[in-house]
């Protein structure tokens, strides 16, 4: 009895995890819904709600804003977009803060989250997984002597808590594994293991 409940657990646990944050996702962008006008809200045209109208509505606005900002108009638009927001002191801190993290996460040329390292934390001679975001800039960089890294280290289970940290470039150690399955391994708190790749015979191996 207790090996089939275990395995019935084992089973039902991911899937209802699974559903739970699908669901909590698809009816937090159905409130995408509201921003239309009443007479174009499904509850108006057809009578009942449709659960998931509004990821559709948001892939649409998504898809149809990258359209419009790749051609010429569309840039000069988003110029003058900017422009008007730089002029508002408050939201140009947090406009132009949030725009340029973002940049840095998704742009297809930036180094941010590329790379899996091995780092000594919170003390030397123990050990976790950080993700490389880029260099020390500013004056900070103009205090640290030898070339150093910038680094996230993620709390468990949370990923998206952790602390930022300038680490020396020879005390971190770059992994050959992927970001996903780095991120698979913090979240399960070292349960789910990544497949062990054969490295190269070196003891460390820097970022380049």
């Amino acid at each position: 009895m207790k090996k089939y409940f275990i395995t019935g657990l084992l089973i039902w646990i991911p899937l209802s995890i699974t559903f739970m944050v699908l669901a909590w996702i698809v009816g937090t962008l159905d409130q995408i819904i509201e921003w239309l006008p009443k007479g174009l809200q499904p509850r108006n045209l057809l009578g009942f709600d449709i659960p998931g109208a509004g990821l559709v509505v948001g892939l649409v606005i998504l898809l149809g804003t990258g359209l419009i900002a790749a051609n010429v108009i569309g840039q000069k638009i988003v110029r003058y977009w900017e422009a008007l927001l730089a002029r508002i002191p408050v939201v140009k801190s947090i406009y132009y803060g949030v725009k340029q993290v973002s940049d840095t996460l998704f742009s297809s040329s930036g180094q941010a989250f590329r790379k899996a390292l091995l780092v000594q934390y919170p003390r030397e001679g123990s050990w976790t997984i950080a993700f490389m975001t880029g260099k020390p800039g500013g004056d900070a960089a103009n205090h640290l002597k030898g070339e150093h890294v910038s680094v996230y280290v993620p709390t468990t289970p949370n990923p998206t808590s952790g602390f930022f940290l300038m680490m020396a470039k020879e005390d971190v150690i770059e992994l050959d594994m992927s970001v996903d399955e780095a991120l698979k391994y913090i979240i399960s708190m070292g349960v789910v293991a990544p497949p062990n790749h054969v490295a190269p015979a070196r003891s460390t191996l820097l970022v380049e």
